[in-house]
Formats: structure tokens, sequence, C-alpha cells
């Protein structure tokens, strides 16, 4: 017979306190007076309450398989300890990652997750779903809400193929059961440890399984020992200690399936005797504790945590200490009874320890109303950290929503927390109020203002807490809080607010998108202004991807029609200013027009307040462009052309021309009057404005070309007025220079013969074949007929010979035939062929079209002609001046070349010590010793003639200009080359100044070069000398030399400056005082420096005067930085230092990162805070400096500052201990007096179920009777009588 004794915490109590005596002796009456009944000694569990019928039902009653319908969606619950979470911050609960990463789950899964807190601060995370979306849901939860711990095991390389299975899937499997990642060393890698990352239980169940496995497939002896679970602690041992040894001693491995494991097989693996070693060890153990003896006692569910004790440690310390395995139920069971086995005569110790643990704790709550709870724990928990650094093992749990704060923690603590929390409660509900407004939720997001600025001022200025709800709530309830003053002024502003709000009104603008850039400003300055302006009013412009020209304005309705009335009058001055206007002006004045430095252009910005806008340099743009207030771009235009005016010959002439036929004129792209415009020389024809209405044409340009332009543009007119018409034909672009011919010579045949108008297509237009005929339709009849038969016949292709003496064959053919390609081009793509070079061939072919051949034949005879009537001649003109002749990349030359056609050849450079170049002042270099070879042998072989005597008066060959062509001709080329050598003149400028003429690395003269065209040679520095030679073209020389001049004047009255400048002053300040007089990072020196325009200088490290202050400048400025830095001094001299404590661990949270904390702190009270250096004697004393009502002040902040800081240290270096109770808390087997507790010498009740009706009790049970008391699955021999715990099922 099996007896499992229930004791209630009651009655373990009367028990411990001695309230029910041992019976030695006396009548039995007497003992039933004072034994306890058992039914109130040991009340049965609810759900284990035996049947009326228990008793008569067949043995097999509930053996009947029946088949449950199982539901496909199932629900688990996972406990994730403290110890074990991954995001442990307790106040972001329900927010922040741990939130992100359950719903990341939940999508991710498709499994439904939820969450909750319990009271020792693990996660009960509840999964429900499909099996196996809640499988995937624990791995996902395991990896990623708990710490990870990892851990390795070894089997033998081969068993590692069977962890794995076919396809993989038994380790996916393995995987998921365990929620585990198992890394398997590949094939190739000859380690055998396969290692297993995931949460503690899991790795034991991993392990277990995969020891498992390998033991299946192990060669060795494999036995498998089938023990009830609840004598695996016995075979284990505390902390595994006995299995360890046993595994030691025998050699064999045992895996013992962990607690949270539910399998009774215990598999042994090894050598054969090993294994029959460890099997007989294992099986000793189970028959010693086989008939242990075990008793039941409840305790409350919140106290089984402390029974277990952090990581399991508690129930292993009771094990090693009593050799008693204490059975706690699953923490999702609602069972609260705990099951001791063991020892008979250690039950009671093990019972003892047991309710020391579940009573170390206890629970209690006080009354709070919900709002209040934040002000209880004040700011960043200061007011509860006061409490927890008393009492650091009372934990304090605020659950939102209720109106309650639940304690945890020791039970002597509990009373003292208890009563501190109802006073600061109590407190708190006497000297706070809340109140709810009700607000419209559209209004919300203005009473918060831009970035908070709104509601932070109320909550600053009132020291309230508002609380607005979100806008996915739609609520209108606004919460404020805090002192019962300030809540009632903070919700009537609010009120007002939103009073004002609703009577506000909202005002469209519309504004051109093209402004809204302008009005809101580079970087948004100008409308800052606006906004500054109208502070009630809110501007709203449209994103710039709507295109749309609302702009929005809401406020009081009459701010909103004053922002309104100077939003528009800013729009009118832009429209007013947006105005402009495109002023043609030739490409050569423009430089003219910008004035040496910019000083002309600048000049016309500022008088007429315009903007002028230039085309690039390397753009074809003649177009200058005036943005401004009409009248203003219209008096710029003036200046402009006047400028232009001065510069050249230019006419301008405006001619009356109906502005109806102006479109006809300008043509499609302004074809037909760009036309007439480069017909006549670039003329600049303006037309005004369409729709204007204006009659007036503007022709501008050279006299001569403006008047050929007006008769073109009166005679389109006329025929535009008369009977306009226009024909359209094609002509390959290869032959419109020939049409055109030369000079425009064929095209103007046509015209002047038909009377109509024919242009040509530009370069930029689509289609290059098309010629367009503008006239009347008999003018335009004509000229198409005549350009048909033009193009027609130059379709005709033919073939022509020609006779070119073979010495002007190299002409044509040079330049890799430039000249050819030149005739090509203007003669409709004739192509030229001339024999071979070495053939002894006169015959030249041409091919194209008749004409073509025939007009190229006749330009080429021309050519040969001039190449007859050639000259050459010579121009002598110093080498030193050839380069400055030829200009920037021969520029020069090439022009003269053009303009004169000739051919011009310079020579070669001779390098030597006797040359002469641009500022060299050398020798002139002898005359050649040697005559150059130009024909027969080039081998060095002395000439025995003798050298013939050489004319001292003889140019030298290397300043000898060869020129080729036309006589005519080439003397005008000489004399052009004559007038662009250059000439020299000295100016005298004091040596002193020489260095700044020249400018840092040279950019001074080079500046002034560019700018004049001109060489300036400033004298070598050992020369000593004021003359500065300045070289150029000789209308160049005058402007270089004023503006030489102007620059010494400049400089001349820099060097004065300087002078007054270099005023010095020294000032004698203690050196203790020069850091604070610097600043950090040099602000306050700097600011000096800056405001007075003046140079301090402190003194070096080695220098004897560590007191002296110099300081360079202006007197009267020098003067006024001496008073600024002494009205420092005298400030630092009245300043005190003061040293005090703070605790070292919180110098690091008041500096701050990067010293922000500490900044701030000396920025806001005015004082020097220095804390000590590593390794300072005192590392906790901190010296305060500053002025003696500041440095008290400041003083009073740092130590409410370490106050503050000091708690959170000391609550984080305790959190863990007062959050969770240590393994050893009430753990003493002492008494109170310190004596070791005895053992118990039983307990007696009545009216026990083993008790015969008459029988009395005299003396406790015994319970060594293997009958009364039979251990689990033990033999008992057949009992005559019926038992009182009913039928026996084993």
């Amino acid at each position: 017979m099996s007896s499992v004794a229930v004791l209630t915490q009651e009655s373990f109590n009367e028990h411990r306190s001695g309230l029910v005596a041992e019976q030695a002796g006396g009548s039995s009456s007497a003992g039933d007076e004072e034994a306890p009944a058992y039914k109130d000694a040991f009340p049965p569990l609810p759900e284990k309450a035996a049947s009326p019928e228990g008793t008569q039902e067949p043995v097999n009653a509930w053996t009947s398989k029946i088949r449950p319908l199982k539901s496909s969606v199932i629900t688990q619950v996972f406990h994730v300890p403290l110890e074990e979470r991954k995001y442990k911050d307790i106040n972001q609960f329900g927010e922040g990652d741990q939130a992100k990463v359950c719903v990341d789950i939940m999508h991710k899964t498709g499994a439904h997750l939820e969450l909750s807190m319990a009271k020792d601060q693990g996660l009960s995370i509840m999964v429900s779903g499909k099996l196996d979306a809640v499988m995937k849901a624990r791995k996902e939860i395991v990896s990623r809400l708990q710490t990870q711990a990892s851990a390795t095991v070894a089997i033998p390389k081969e068993h590692h193929r069977f962890v794995i299975g076919k396809n993989g899937e038994k380790l996916q499997e393995l995987e998921l059961k365990t929620a585990t990642k198992i890394q398997i060393p590949r094939p190739d890698d000859p380690s055998n440890h396969i290692k297993i990352s995931g949460t503690k239980e899991g790795l034991e169940k991993a392990k277990h399984e995969i020891l498992l496995i390998s033991a299946e497939q192990d060669k060795r002896a494999v036995e498998r020992v089938n023990i009830d679970k609840v004598f695996h602690p016995f075979i284990t041992g505390a902390y595994n200690k006995l299995v360890s040894d046993m595994m030691q001693e025998t050699g064999a491995r045992i895996n013992v399936p962990p607690p949270s494991v539910n399998k009774t097989e215990i598999v042994i693996t090894g050598e054969k005797e090993q294994v029959a070693l460890a099997v007989a060890m294992i099986k000793k153990i189970y028959e010693g504790k086989k008939n242990a003896t075990t008793i039941a006692v409840e305790v409350k569910k919140s106290q089984h945590k402390y029974v277990i004790g952090p990581k399991g440690n508690t129930l292993q310390e009771i094990l090693e200490k009593t050799g008693v395995s204490v059975e706690i139920p699953p923490s999702d069971s609602n069972s609260e009874t705990v099951i001791l086995r063991g020892e008979p005569d250690r039950l009671g110790q093990a019972l003892t320890e047991v309710y020391a643990k579940a009573n170390s704790y206890t629970v209690s709550s006080v009354e709070a109303p919900s709002w209040l709870h934040r002000f209880i724990i004040g700011k960043k928990g200061q007011n509860l950290a006061k409490i927890t650094q008393q009492m650091p093992k009372v934990h304090i749990e605020f659950t939102e929503g209720e109106d309650k704060i639940t304690l945890e923690g020791p039970t002597k603590d509990m009373q003292m927390v208890q009563s501190q929390m109802e006073a600061i409660v109590t407190d708190l509900v006497s000297r706070m109020d809340f109140r709810e407004i009700s607000v419209d939720p559209r209004f919300h997001r203005h009473l918060i203002g831009k970035g908070g600025a709104n509601i932070n001022r109320i909550k600053d200025l009132h020291k309230v807490s508002v609380r607005i709800p979100p806008d996915n709530e739609k609520s209108h309830l606004i919460r404020i809080e805090g002192d019962p003053q300030g809540v009632q002024e903070a919700s009537k502003e609010l009120l007002e607010l939103a009073s004002r709000m609703e009577n506000e009104r909202t005002k469209d603008l519309i504004i051109e998108q093209r402004f809204h850039r302008a009005i809101i400003g580079q970087k948004g300055e100008k409308i800052k202004d606006v906004r500054d302006k109208f502070p009630e009013v809110i501007i709203n412009f449209p994103d710039p991807a709507a295109k749309s020209d609302i702009v929005q304005l809401r406020g009081p309705r009459n701010e909103v029609e004053k922002c309104s009335k100077f939003m528009a009058k800013m729009v009118a001055d832009m429209v007013e200013n947006g105005f402009f206007l495109s002023v043609p002006i030739f490409k050569q004045f423009h430089k003219n027009i910008i004035g040496k430095g910019g000083a002309n252009i600048k000049k016309i910005r500022e008088e007429t307040n315009t903007r002028i806008d230039l085309p690039a340099e390397n753009s074809n743009s003649e177009m200058i462009v005036i943005t401004g207030k009409k009248e203003n771009c219209e008096a710029a235009r003036i200046r402009i052309l006047a400028i232009q005016k001065e510069l050249a010959n230019i006419t301008e002439m405006e001619v009356s021309i109906p502005s109806k036929l102006h479109n006809s004129l300008i043509g499609s792209k302004g074809r037909f009057v760009r036309s007439i415009m480069e017909e006549c020389g670039g003329v600049h024809i303006h037309f005004p404005t369409e729709g204007s209405g204006i009659d007036t044409v503007t022709i501008r340009g050279p006299a001569e070309e403006v008047e050929k332009a007006k008769k073109q543009l009166l005679s389109l007119a006329q025929d535009k007025q008369t009977k306009s018409h226009t024909a359209e034909l094609k002509a390959k672009p290869e032959y419109h220079k020939f049409l055109i011919g030369k000079g425009g010579g064929n095209i103007r045949k046509v015209r002047d013969s038909t009377g109509a108008r024919i242009i040509f297509p530009t370069p930029d237009d689509e289609d290059q074949e098309l010629i367009t005929v503008v006239g009347t339709e008999e003018a335009v009849r004509e000229a198409q007929k005549e350009l048909e038969e033009l193009i027609k016949s130059l379709d005709n292709v033919v073939e022509d010979v020609m006779n070119v003496d073979p010495k002007h064959h190299r002409y044509f053919v040079a330049r890799r035939g430039q000249v050819l390609r030149d005739i090509a081009d203007e003669y409709g793509g004739v192509m030229v062929s001339f024999p071979r070079s070495g053939a002894n061939s006169d015959k030249v072919t041409l091919k194209g079209a008749k004409d073509c051949v025939e007009a190229a034949k006749k330009r080429m005879l021309e050519i040969i002609e001039d190449l007859d009537a050639q000259v050459t001649m010579e121009c002598v003109i110093p080498q030193k001046f050839h380069r400055s002749i030829m200009g920037p990349k021969g520029s020069r030359i090439q022009g003269i070349t053009r303009d004169h056609n000739v051919q011009i050849k310079f020579p070669e450079r001779v390098d030597g010590p006797g040359k002469e170049g641009p500022g060299k002042g050398g020798p002139a270099a002898p005359p050649a010793e040697a005559a150059v070879q130009e024909n027969g042998e080039a081998n060095g072989e002395m000439v025995e003639e003798p050298a013939a005597p050489v004319d001292p008066a003889a140019p030298k060959k290397c300043d000898i200009i060869v020129l080729s062509g036309r006589k005519e001709r080439c003397e005008a080329a000489v004399e052009a080359l004559k007038a662009l050598v250059p000439v020299t003149t000295e100016v005298e400028v004091p040596f002193e100044l020489h260095r700044y003429i020249i400018g840092q690395k040279g950019s001074g003269i080079r500046k002034m070069m560019d700018e004049f065209e001109v060489n300036i040679q400033v004298p070598a520095p050992e020369l000593q000398s004021d003359i500065i030679s300045i070289t150029g073209l000789a209308n160049h020389l005058d402007r270089a030399k004023e503006g030489l001049l102007e620059r010494v004047k400049e400089l001349t009255a820099e060097q004065e400056d300087r002078s007054l400048r270099s005023f010095k002053l020294t000032i004698t300040v203690d050196p203790k005082y020069h850091p604070k007089i610097i600043g950090r990072k040099g602000a306050i020196i700097t600011n000096i420096r800056t405001e007075h325009d003046v140079n301090i200088q402190f003194p070096d490290k080695n220098d004897d005067n560590q007191d002296q202050i110099t300081i360079t400048g202006y007197e009267h400025k020098a003067t006024a930085a001496k008073d600024a830095i002494q009205a420092i001094v005298d400030e630092l001299e009245e300043m005190v230092s003061e040293d005090i404590t703070l605790d070292a661990r919180v110098h690091a949270r008041i500096i701050g990162a990067r010293g922000k904390g500490i900044r701030k702190i000396m920025d806001e009270f005015k004082v020097d805070l220095r804390f000590p250096q590593p390794g300072a004697a005192d590392p906790n004393q901190v010296f305060v400096t500053g002025r003696p009502e500041l440095v008290d002040e400041a003083i009073d902040h740092l130590l409410n500052l370490e106050e503050e800081y000091m708690a959170d240290v000391n609550e984080n270096e305790s959190k863990m201990t007062y959050m969770k109770p240590t393994g050893d808390r009430g753990a003493s087997s002492m008494d109170e007096g310190g004596r070791e507790r005895g053992s118990s010498k039983g307990f007696v009740v009545r009216e026990a179920p083993w008790q015969t009706g008459s029988e009395k009790v005299r003396e406790a049970p015994d319970m060594s009777s293997s009958e009364d008391f039979p251990s689990f699955g033990a033999p008992v021999a057949a009992a005559n009588k019926a038992s009182p715990w009913g039928p026996k099922r084993f």
C-alpha cells in the first residue's frame, strides 16, 4: 500500500511551532482531542478528488482507446527566463525592438503570438496556429528573443550522416524540435565535433538527441534502461556529480535525458564490461531509491520560482543537502502541489528548506491611480531608486491601466517598502491633479506645433504633463496631469489655442510656381523672414512635383489678410523685377562691356539695379540678357549700346513694317531674318515682342551693312505684303556652296534676275537639303526653275583633264590635301586627282558636275597663276620677338596669312649661351662659323675651301622671316608683321614694392600681363634696381604703364596702413589666467582678435616672460583689445575655486559624450569644472571655479546630479539581485538560535484513511512499512482487506 501525505502550509507551520506535541504516553482520548483531523491537515486536491464511484470502477475503465478529435490549430506556451531574454529593457515592453521582432515572426510564419510579462520579468509567449507554423515560430522566438549559447558534441565521424538523415530531413526535424541551429562539419573536414547554438534548454535536448542517434549507430554495446523520470535526479545526483563520477569510474557514456525532455530511457554506451558495470550501478541506485517516501505539499504557484531558484540551482542545492528530490509542476500547469521524494528521515529537513525558500518572499499591493504611476517612478526612476537602494531585494511592478502597484520581495523588507509607497501615493494624491479636455483631433497637430514646440513650451511653463492621443485613436480627449494650478492654467491655454484655431481662416493664394523658389529663398531664409513677421500664420507651399500654383495660408483672420497682402506685394515686385530683354552686342566688344576687372559691368549693374548676364566665351551667342524692372532694363540697354557705339562705327536705324508681317519675315525658327543678317555682315535686326502691336523694327551694325539690310527687309516686306509665295526644293548639301557661289555671286544672279529670295539651311536645321524660295508667285517659279536646272546639271557628272606643272603639285596636295578639300567644298564636291609622286606627268583629272568642274578648273588656274607670280620676301625681326608676333597658338600669324593670302615661315629657333630672349641681357650671338649643308653630304667632313668672310652688318639667319606670295601682298604682310614687333618702356617702382607686385607665386604679375597683353620684367633681387621693364605692342604699353602705376599707388597706401597696424602693446597677465582668456578652442581670444582687428600673441613655453601678452594692430584698436583682456582678468580675479567630492563612478555621466554634459553645465552656470586625471590621489575630488554665487549654484547642481546618477549606478549594480532571488536566500537549515534542527519525530493525525473505524491514534504511522507506504512500481503483497485508497491498480 502506497501513501502520499499532503501537507498544507498552515499545518506545517503548526508542526514547526510545536503546536502539535508528541504524545509519549497518556490516554487515547487525549490524543484524539489534540491531534488534527486528516481532512483538515491534508485537504484533498480539487483535480485529484476521488470519485464516489471510484471504488466500483473496473480496473480497466480508462484503458479503452478513445481516439480524440484533434484541432488543426494548436497552442503552445514558451517561457523565456529573464537571464535569457535578449531585450531586457522593462520600460520598453510592448514597443521597440522586441515588438518589431514579434510582428516580423507573425508575418513570416503565419502563427499568432501573445506576449505577457511574469513577475520575475520572464517572458511568456503563447503561440497559436498550425503545427508547422507553431514549430517555425518557436524556432524564430528562440533565435531572436532568447540569448544564444553554444555547445559542441563529439560523435564518431561515420555517425554524422545519420544525424543529417535523407536529404537533410532528420537534421531539419531535429532543429525544429529543439529550436536550435546545428552545424555539422563538412565531409572533408576531419573534425568530429558538431556545433549546436540556441537556448540552454534547446542545447540539452539537441545534445541528447544527437547522442542517442550516435549511440544507436555505435558498434559498441548500447544498453537502454527504463527508469521512471522521478528517479533520474537520484541517478544524476546534485549538479550531475553522481553520473559524472559513474562515467569516470566505468568509462561508459551515460546519457540521462534532461528534465525538459519527457523520456524515461537512460542510454549507456561503451565497452560491454563498462556498460554492464554502469547499468549495475544505475540499477543499484534505483533499487535503493525506489522505496523512497514521497510527500506532497501545497505551495502557491507564484512561489514556485523561489523553490526552483535561478537555473534550478535551489532544487540542486536541496538535493545535495538532504538527498531529497523536489518535483515542481510545469509552469503551464495550474497545479500548486510540490512533491518531495527521499528518505523518510530527510523529508522533514527538505520540507523545511522548501517552505523556507517559498516563504522567503511575499507579494503585496498598494492602491494607486494608474495616472500617478509615472510620478511615483519619477524622472528616470529616481523616486523608486531611493527605495530600491535601501531595499534592493524588493521588486516593484507597475501594470499599465491598473490602479495598483505590486510589491514583491523579502518578507522582512516588505512592510517598510509598503509604508513608504503608501506615503508617496498619499502625498501625490494630495498635491497632484489631472484634467481631461475635449479638442477636435484636427487641431491636435497644431497644438503640438512644429517639432513639438507649442506643447513643450506649455509643459515647461506650467510644469505639467500633457498627453495628446495619436491620430489613429481619433480621440477628442487630451489629458493634463500635474500640479492643480498648473493643470488649470495649461488646460485654459490649450482651450484658448483650440478656440482660436476654430476661429482661424484658411486662404488660398494663386502664385505662379516659378515664383515659389524665389519667395522661399535659396535656403529658406526669405520665407523664414515672412513667417517671423507673421508668426501666427502657417504658410504651406505645394510640392514642386505637383506643379500647383496654390499657396495656402492659415491662421487668425486679420493676420491671414495681412500676410496675403504682403505676399501679393512680394509677387508684384518679382513680376516687375522679372522683366528681361536681350541686347545683341558684337562679340568682340563684350570684353569692353565688362571692363577692367569687371568695373564697367559692375557700375552699370549697381546704377541701374539690374542683373546683366553675358554669354560664355566659348559660346557663339552675342546676346546680353538684362533682368530687372522695365525702366531699369531700358536704361542699362542704352548704356551698353552706347559703349558699343563709341568703340565702332555702329549705326542704328528703325524701319516701320506692319506688325502683322513680322512673323512671316522672321520665318520658321528665324530662318528668313537670320539669312538677311548673315548676308549683310552680321547686322542685328530686332523685332518688337509678339502681340505688342509695335511696327518699328531696329537694325544695328556698320552703316553700309545696315542700309543693305534695310533694303532687303523692306523688299521682302513688300513682297510679303503684295503677294507672298513660298516654294521648297532639295539639293545635296555639298552642292549648296556651289549654288551660292564665291561671295554669294551665283545666288545673287538668280535673285537679281528673278526678284525672289533664296534661303539655304543653317548648320542647326534638321533638314540640310531643304532650300526655300520666297517671293511673288512668278519670281518664285522662275527662281525655282533656274535652281532646278543648276541642280540637274550638278547631277550630270563629267570628267575633265587639265595640265598643271609638277612643281605646283606639292602646293595642292600639301597639308593632307587641304587646298583640294577646300575646292571640293566650294564647288559641289568635285574630285581632283593628281598623278602619283615620282610619276613624270602633268595631267590632273577633275570629276563632278559639269558646271562645278568648270568652276573648279577656273579656280585652280587662278591659284597656278598666283603661284607663278609668287615672290619670296624676307623680313628681319629679332628672334626674341617671334613668339610675341605669333601670338597665342599662332593666332596673330594665322590672321596675317589669311588676310593677305601669303605664306609665312619662321626660322628654326637657335638655343645657345649667346641667345637673347625676352628679359635676358646676354651679348649678341656670334655668327655661325659653318654654313648649313642644305644639299650634299651631311656627315661632318671637312670642306677644304676657305670660308667666305662674314659681314658683321648682315642679319642673323635666326632673325629672318620668309614670306611667299604676290609681291604687293607680301609687302602688306611685312608691314603687318613689323606692326606686331613689341617695344619696351621702363617704369620706376620702389624696390621694396617689387615682391608685392609679383604676388604669391607670381600671381600678381601674371594677372597684369594677361590683362594688358604685355610682358613685365622685374629685375633680380640682388640688383636692387627700381626699374621695371614693360614690353608689348605700342597700343598696349600706355594702358599697362597706367595700370602698373595704379598698382604702385595702391601698394604705397597699403604700406602706410601696414606701418600703422604694426603698433605693439604688451599687457602683464598671470599665466594661470591665459587658458581662460584663450577660451575653449580659442573662442574668446578669436572673438577679441576679430572684434578689434588685432593680432594677440601669447608667450611660448620656453619664453622667460610667461606673463607678457603682446597685442599688435592700430594703436586705438590695440588699446581697446588690451582693455577687453584686462576686463576678463579683473573678472577672473574676482572668482573663487572650491573643491567638492563627487563619486568617481558618476564622473563619466556628468562629463557626457565628448564633454557635452560638462560644457552645458559650464555654460549654464558660467563656471569652470576640473575633474581629476587618471591616477590622481583623490579620484573623487572635483574643482569648481567661478563667481562665488555661481560656484554655489553649480555645486548644488552637481551634488543633485550625483545623487540622481548614483541611484542609477546602485540600481544597475543591484538590479539582478532585487529582480530575482538568489539561490541561498533563506536556505539555511539552522534555526533562529543557530542550532541544527533535528529530524521530525512524526506527525500524528486522526480520521486518516488508513485507520479502521475503531482504531485510535496513539502514535505516528510507521513510514518504514512497505505495506503502508509502498514505493511506486514496487510489488506489494496481496491484502485481504480493502484499501481505504480504493482499488489497487498496480
